[in-house]
C-alpha cells in the first residue's frame, strides 16, 4: 500500500496563506461584537465567572468554601488580570513586528503579513480594553521589572527575530490553549467573554503558526553562538512568559486575602502544570527538532515545570502535529 507524504509548506508560502486567510476573513472589536446587546450586559456577581473546579485557584478547597457571589467576583478579576496583561503584550508584539517589517523587503510575504497581524492585535487590544472598562473592577499590567525588560524585547525582532518570535510563542501559545479548553468543554461561559476569546483564539491561531514557522525556518540557519544564547534563554523565557499569562498575579491574591496555603496549592497543581507542558508542545517540538532542546537541557525544562517527565523524543514528537493552517 502507497503512502501519500504531504510536504510542509515554505515559511514564505505559509505567510501568503496566512495572509489570504486574514484578509478573506478578520474581526472588528466593535463591528462584530454587540457590546450593548442586554445579554452581554457585565453583572460581578454573575455566576458564570465563577472559576471551574479543574485546576489552579478554582481546584482549591479555600476558593470552593467562598459563597457563589465572591466566586464569581474572584473569578471575573482575574478574566480582567489576564486580559490587561494580554493587553501589554499586545502591545510588546506590535511594536516587534513593526520592527520585522522595517527590515523587511516591500512585497514580502513576511512584510505583508506582520502588518496584517498588528492590526489583528490591536483589534484584539480594543476588545481588552472594552471589556475591563465594562466591567468596572480595578487591574493592573505589567510592573517592575517586566515592565522595564518589555521595552527591550521588541528591539530584539531586529537584532535577534528568533528570541523575539520565542517570547511571542511563550505569550501566545499557553493562553491559546486556555482558551481553546474553556470554549471546548463548556458553554456555560458569559456570551460577552465567549465572543470575546472565540474571535482571539480564530485569529490567534494564525498569529501562532506564523511564529512556529518562523522558527522553524531560521533556528536551523542560526550560527553556534545564537544557538547557544537561543538554548540558554528559552526555558527562562518561555517560564516567564507563563507566569505573567497563567498565573494568578500576586496583587490579586493579596486583594482577596488568599491564604499562603492556597497558593502553594495553586503553584503545585498537577493539573494546572500538565495545561502548562501541554499548551507549550508545539514549541518543545520545533525547537527539539532544531537541536534547541537537547537530552542534555531536558532536565532543566523538566525541573522548571516546561517538559513532560517521560523520556524526551517520544514525548516531543507527540506534539509534532500541531494545530492550524501549517499542517
Amino acid at each position: 500500500m502507497s503512502t501519500i507524504t504531504r510536504r510542509r509548506p515554505s515559511h514564505e508560502e505559509l505567510a501568503t496563506r496566512l495572509h489570504r486567510a486574514s484578509v478573506a476573513k478578520h474581526a472588528d472589536a466593535y463591528a462584530d461584537v454587540a457590546w450593548d446587546a442586554p445579554e452581554h450586559r457585565i453583572e460581578i456577581e454573575d455566576p458564570r465567572f465563577a472559576l471551574q473546579p479543574l485546576e489552579g485557584l478554582g481546584r482549591t478547597a479555600w476558593y470552593r468554601a467562598l459563597p457563589e457571589a465572591q466566586r464569581a467576583r474572584i473569578g471575573l478579576h482575574l478574566s480582567l488580570a489576564q486580559l490587561r496583561v494580554g493587553m501589554d503584550f499586545e502591545s510588546i508584539l506590535c511594536r516587534g513586528l513593526l520592527e520585522l517589517a522595517f527590515e523587511s523587503q516591500p512585497g514580502s510575504a513576511d512584510l505583508r503579513y506582520a502588518y496584517q497581524e498588528v492590526i489583528e492585535e490591536a483589534q484584539h487590544s480594543l476588545m481588552f480594553q472594552e471589556f475591563i472598562a465594562r466591567a468596572g473592577l480595578p487591574v493592573r499590567g505589567l510592573v517592575g521589572i517586566e515592565r522595564r525588560v518589555s521595552f527591550r524585547i521588541p528591539k530584539l525582532a531586529r537584532t535577534f527575530p528568533e528570541l523575539f518570535f520565542l517570547h511571542v510563542l511563550g505569550g501566545e501559545a499557553p493562553i491559546d490553549h486556555v482558551q481553546r479548553r474553556e470554549l471546548a468543554r463548556t458553554d456555560e461561559t458569559h456570551p460577552l467573554l465567549r465572543t470575546i476569546m472565540r474571535i482571539h483564539v480564530t485569529e490567534e491561531a494564525r498569529h501562532i503558526s506564523f511564529a512556529r514557522s518562523y522558527l522553524r525556518e531560521h533556528v536551523p540557519q542560526l550560527g553556534w553562538w545564537k544557538r547557544t544564547r537561543l538554548s540558554v534563554h528559552a526555558p527562562f523565557v518561555l517560564a516567564a512568559m507563563v507566569q505573567e499569562m497563567i498565573v494568578p498575579p500576586r496583587w490579586l491574591l493579596d486583594l482577596y486575602g488568599v491564604p499562603a496555603q492556597t497558593r502553594r496549592e495553586i503553584r503545585d497543581c498537577p493539573h494546572a502544570r500538565q495545561g502548562i507542558v501541554d499548551g507549550l508542545g508545539p514549541i518543545r517540538s520545533i525547537l527539539s527538532e532544531s537541536g534547541i532542546v537537547t537530552p542534555r537541557n531536558l532536565a532543566l525544562w523538566r525541573a522548571m515545570g516546561l517538559a513532560p517527565s517521560e523520556a524526551a523524543r517520544p514525548a516531543l514528537a507527540s506534539y509534532a502535529r500541531a494545530d492550524g493552517l501549517e499542517r
